[in-house]
């Protein structure tokens, strides 16, 4: 069953960007809390400078995740991310091709861990998502939307 969520059909997905001590257990930290309360991490990437990390995460309840950072001291920044489905890795040269072609540029790229129905994703910040967006589903891309990767 699906679980509620206050995602629309043109609900851009949300990343969190977490800013975590670097010290040992502090990923851990996070991971558990939002495990323990049921929300799961679709996409993750850490980013390591000497004295802290900043964890980008895409998660399917942006809502509780928000409240549980909140409530548990996790300063965090909150974006839109464009998020496009491939079929496997041979596509993700397309996409970026998609990209060039209408000339954005792509600040940082990540892939998904797992999404509904057991397709691959790549979250990408890029420098127009809206008309990044509409060159992907131009070139035959879905790109997806909160309510796609919510459970």
């Amino acid at each position: 069953m699906a679980a509620q969520t206050s995602a629309t059909p043109h609900d851009p997905v949300k990343q969190f960007s977490v800013f975590a001590e670097n010290r040992v257990g502090r990923l851990y930290d996070l991971t558990s809390l939002l495990k323990d309360n049921d929300v799961h991490i679709m996409a993750i990437t850490v980013l390591d400078t000497t004295d802290s990390a900043i964890i980008r995460v895409v998660v399917d309840d942006p809502q509780k995740a928000r409240e549980l950072m909140i409530n548990n001291d996790f300063p965090y920044g909150e974006c839109d991310i464009l998020v496009v489905e491939i079929i496997d890795e041979s596509h993700f040269r397309n996409v970026l091709a998609a990209l060039l072609e209408a000339e954005i540029n792509t600040h940082y790229v990540y892939s998904f861990i797992k999404r509904p129905n057991d397709r691959s994703a790549m979250a990408i910040s890029a420098e127009d998502p809206d008309i990044a967006a509409q060159a992907l589903s131009r070139r035959g891309f879905k790109v997806l939307q909160q309510n796609d990767i919510s459970r």
